[in-house]
Formats: structure tokens, sequence, C-alpha cells
């Protein structure tokens, strides 16, 4: 399927406004052809963005990495934490602008959605940065430090169409539904579907049609356009045995096909598209493992040729040998002996001299003798090359074994290479898991900023009566909100305490010993005193503050099951253990937060029992449930949960 120039304005508009407000939290290639942005909001779900070389549209399905993708580096160079501030259509081409804007600059992705596709990287001058495919033909050149430029544009607008523009149709003698799919830019399914809302023959000629014919025209191509670009969508997802399709409304036969309903049209695309990227990935992957069998092959085959070529060679010099010693016992002296030379040409042996050194050449082997030596010495020599080739032998039959040990672990790889591709569905998350967060042992729940933006959130959106607000002593200390909690639950306020410090700077900086405080909401004032200002995120604190001594600085990731549905829980090490089923306990220093993730995963991919579900949780989900800063493991367990 290749989306159509009314379709991408649809999901223009679309991505744009449920992006609003959104930043490019992390970029991933997922084939030479495919990329995926995840956007972050402080106070809204993640959203994954595909931009492919056929289309973009928002998935829920982050697929594993099939390919590499050479544009990835340099897109996380210049876009990550960045925002998408516009993405525009290029008339009604299949040509997509996004602008991306932050810390004072602006790059323009560009997607090319005709023919082979193309992903452009631009600064706000249009001039390359980076691209996928380089350009160089008669109406146009694209390469890195050349200024972007657009095809040849053609073809009506169909969003700006009038009803004279559509009356050129009389002009012509081609079949008014193919004038229609041509001028417009539209494929044949809504060219067809045109003109069946006109009630006129999709093949008669423009010039047989009437001003009523054209304006039945105008109207069902106004009609059907405002239905696909406004969202007026009853979507399919549509099959048969040669092409697949997503359908914004029945539209052309359809009762002889397979059509099932989806929730959006957005929702057919990312089926269908995430299908085709997941087939071709299979392809891929069963392609190169197939060249590597087919490598592997003709290496075994060579290598059973050589050792029967030396086997061959190694018995005929062995028995030339044997003869020889046979005519010295016979009184034959010298090589020159008529009876000797009839033996070796009989053998299709030869004698040959190069710079005064004589060999006798078996099979193409040359080997060297004193032709003054005696005939039991040069039939020695012979012997002891017959021996030589025999060690030969060995080495190239443990190559041959290494050869048929990794060609059979290749011919495993293709029975489940197709099954390597893979991708998760993104879970739906609770409102709290935007932000940092557990239960305590009390199971009251415990939520804290992760930065300026999610300090601020909880404390403006989620801050309630009865609950208490904490702080660490230390400048960079996120904000914790226990929930509902009551002034009896002190081991609650112990653990919030603990992993309001353990969740400040001083992981990051080790700084042991410290104090959080924690007061009530009416504390907490949002705005600064008069004539004073406070930075985003910050709030001012009035009255007594309550302090806790934090002594330790030590926390848990664990798995956390609710229902059907599985997440990762980081707090304290006593809440984690009580509420998890597996949980794995971390201190500062030692390795970056992505390799203490890995490590992480690992540890929980022990407990066989949920392996399954460990393999479906991301290496970004274990990131972000960590502190910043490393760590190390000092201890993992079984949770009380799972018993």
């Amino acid at each position: 399927m290749t989306l159509a120039g009314i379709e991408l304005r649809y999901l223009v508009n679309e991505i744009g406004k449920r992006i609003e407000g959104y930043y490019v939290s992390n970029i991933y290639g997922i084939s030479r052809n495919s990329i995926l942005f995840k956007l972050h909001h402080p106070e809204k779900p993640d959203i994954l963005l595909m931009f492919s070389t056929f289309g973009f549209w928002i998935t829920t399905r982050k697929i594993e990495q099939i390919e590499e993708n050479r544009l990835v580096k340099r897109l996380r160079n210049d876009l990550l934490r960045s925002k998408i501030s516009e993405i525009k259509q290029i008339g009604t081409e299949r040509i997509v602008y996004i602008t991306f804007s932050g810390l004072n600059q602006e790059f323009i992705l560009v997607g090319e959605f005709f023919g082979d596709g193309n992903i452009v990287l631009c600064n706000k001058e249009m001039k390359i940065l980076s691209l996928l495919h380089s350009i160089d033909v008669r109406h146009r050149k694209l390469n890195l430090g050349l200024n972007y430029e657009l095809p040849p544009l053609g073809g009506l607008n169909i969003f700006e169409i009038t009803l004279k523009d559509l009356s050129d149709i009389q002009s012509v003698t081609t079949a008014a539904v193919r004038w229609i799919g041509r001028t417009l830019g539209l494929p044949t399914k809504y060219a067809e579907e045109i003109m069946k809302l006109a009630n006129t023959s999709p093949q008669s000629p423009g010039n047989s049609l009437s001003g009523d014919d054209i304006e039945k025209i105008f109207a069902a191509t106004k009609s059907i356009t405002e239905k696909v670009v406004n969202g007026v969508h009853e979507p399919l997802l549509v099959r048969d045995e040669k092409i697949s399709d997503v359908l914004p409304f029945p539209i052309g036969n359809i009762e002889n096909k397979n059509s099932t309903r989806v929730t959006s049209f957005m929702e057919g695309l990312d089926l269908l598209f995430t299908e085709n990227l997941l087939e071709a990935g299979k392809t891929s992957q069963s392609n190169s493992v197939t060249q590597k069998i087919e490598e592997f092959e003709h290496r075994l085959e060579e290598q059973t040729k050589a050792i029967s070529k030396v086997n061959q060679r190694t018995g005929l010099i062995s028995a030339v040998a044997k003869s020889l010693l046979e005519f010295a016992s016979k009184g034959v002296a010298s090589l020159d002996d008529p009876k000797i030379l009839q033996m070796f040409k009989e053998q299709n042996i030869s004698l040959e001299k190069e710079r005064g050194i004589l060999f006798v050449v078996v099979n193409g082997e040359k080997i060297k003798i004193n032709p003054e030596s005696s005939m039991p010495a040069i039939a020695s020599t012979l012997f002891n090359e017959s021996k030589k080739q025999l060690r030969a032998i060995e080495t190239i039959e443990s190559e041959k074994r290494k050869t048929e040990k990794i060609l059979e672990g290749f011919r495993k790889q293709a029975d489940v290479a197709k099954d390597s591709v893979v991708f998760t569905i993104q879970k739906k998350r609770e409102w709290y898991e935007r932000y940092r967060w557990f239960l305590t042992s009390d199971g009251f729940l415990s939520i804290g900023g992760r930065d300026a933006s999610s300090n601020s959130s909880i404390i403006r959106k989620h801050l309630e009566k009865d609950d208490k607000v904490f702080h660490a002593q230390i400048v960079g200390s996120p904000f914790f909100i226990l929930k509902n909690s009551s002034n009896n639950s002190v081991s609650s306020v112990m653990e919030t305490a603990h992993a309001t410090v353990c969740f400040s700077r001083a992981w990051r900086e080790g700084l042991y010993g410290l104090n959080a405080y924690w007061v009530n909401p009416d504390q907490i004032k949002t705005a600064a005193p008069s004539g004073q200002f406070i930075a985003k995120g910050s709030f001012v604190v009035e009255g007594t503050r309550n302090f806790v001594k934090v002594t330790t600085l030590q926390l848990s990731v664990g798995l956390y099951q609710k229902g059907d549905s599985y997440s990762l829980m980081c707090g304290p090490p006593e809440p984690i253990e009580k509420n998890c089923i597996y949980y794995v306990t971390i201190e500062p220093s030692g390795l970056e937060m992505v390799e203490a993730a890995k490590k992480i995963k690992l540890e929980f991919l022990k407990f066989k029992e949920k392996e399954a579900v460990v393999k479906e949780i991301s290496i970004d989900d274990f990131i972000r449930v960590l502190p910043a800063g490393d760590s190390h493991i000092v201890e993992s367990g079984i949770g009380i949960k799972s018993n």
C-alpha cells in the first residue's frame, strides 16, 4: 500500500494535534529505511512515531531493530530533546516537512513517500545535513551540503481545485477516470469512487462529458477529499490474494474481499505497515542467513575436495617411493634408468629441473630430491613428503569439522530467523507511571518528579489535602508526594524520604547521610513572594519542616504484577521486596545507566517463571526507573508477592 496525498494530509493534521507539547526522548533505527521516534510529555503517555520511506504514522508497536540505519546517529545528535514545532505537507504531494525546534536551533526532516522514498535531514536554511539516498538526475540533485530541492510538482492541487479546473477534462480523449487520477494525484480506488458517486462511466472519454457530469465529478471529489482529510471515517483493513490496503471508509467492490473493521485509519495503517516492516525484516534476516549457509556450504565442498585430492596425492607419492625401493632391490641405481622412466610415464609423474634443482612432480606437487642420492634415500624423501601431506589432511579435516559446526549453527538460525524479527505492543500505562513511583510497605502510593516539568505537574495537579510533600536537603532533589497517608504511617514516611534522597543528586555524587523533610500540602506555595522569582519545578515551603535522616543510598528495582499486567517499580528495598515478584537491589557507582539496565534485566531473566514477561520489557523501561547516575548490583531475589 502507498499513501495517497489526501491520506497524507489527514495524517499530517492528526499527528500534529496529538504530539503537541511532546519532545523527542529517543530515536531508534528499525530498518535501513525506517526510524522510530519516541516522544515524551511530562503529563501524557509516550507516543511512538514511525517515520519510513513509505509513510509516517503513530504506532503502538515497537519493532526490535532489524537492520542498521545510517541516519540514526546524526538524528540523535541533532534532534534529541527537541520539540516538533510544525508538520506540513507540500501541496498535495507525498512529501512532508517536520520541523524540530530546541536549543535555539531548527532542523527539518523531509520525508518523500513516493518511488523508493527518501529521508533527508536539513537545517532551517534547507541545507542537506544527512540523507538516506543521494540523487543525481536531470531535474534535481540531492547530496550532502547541497540545498534540498523539491521534485517537479505536477497536476492540480486537490485541496484548492475549482470547477473551472475540472472543465479541462473536456479537452482530452483520455478515459475520465484516468484523467482524474493522474491530474489530481489520486490512486485508482479514489478516482473510481469519484466516478461512481458522480454516476458517470469511468471509461467515458473526457471530451464526451457534459457540464452536468463535470459538476457531479467536482462535488464527488470535494466530498471524498473532505471525508478523508477531516477524519470522517469508517476504516477497514482489506485483504485479498494480491494486496492489502487500509480504507478510510468503504469504497469500491469490497464484498468479495476479506475486510475487517479497525478502530481508526491510523490503527489500520499501523497494523498493515508494521506487517510490511516485519515481513521485509524476516526476508532480510532469512536472506542474510541463507547467504551465510551458501558461503559455508561452498567452503565445506572445497575442503572435502582438498582432502580427497591430498589423499590421492599422498597415496601416489607413497606408491612411487615403494616402487623405487623395489627397483633398488633389483639393482636399479639411477632415476635415468628406462624402467623408472617408464614407471613415471605410466603414473603421470615427471622430473623437472629449476635453477639446477631437480624435482619429482606428483599430481602438481613438486618434491625436491638430490639426484646424487641413492635410490633408497630418494624413496625416503618421498615417504617423508607423504607423511607431511597426511599431516596437512589432519589440519584440513580439523578446519572441515569447524566449518560443519558453523554450518549447523546457521542452518538452525535459518529455522528461527523469521521468528527473530519481533515487536512489542506499547502498553497503556497508569497515570502515575509517568513519574517516579512505588507502593510503600503500608500500601500507599508514593510519586516523585523526574525533572522540573514533572515536579511542577505532581504538585499542581496531583497534590491533595491528605498527602505529604517530601524534598531532600540538596539542590537537585525531586519533590515526592505520599498519597492519602495517615499520620501514623511511619514506615511509609521513612520510605518516601529514603526515595526522595536516592533520586536526588545525592545518588550521582555518592553523598551519604543527607536529610529529607516532609510538609503538609497547605505549606506549599506555587507562587513566589512579591518581588522574588522561583524556577520552574520549584516551590516555596512555609512553616515547620519535619526532618528524616536517610543513612543509606540503596534502591531496588522490582517486577510488579497488577491483574494481568506487569510493570517495573523502583524504590527503597523493603517495600519493593514486599510488593514485587522479583527484585534487584542497587547502590551508587559502577555501571552507566544503560549498562546497569542491561545487567538488571539479565538478573530478572534468571527467574525463569516470568522469563517471557521480562523479555517483553524493553531496556528503555529499565533505564526509565533507574536513578540518574552510575549503579551496581548488590543483591537479587524473589519477592514476597511471588509466594
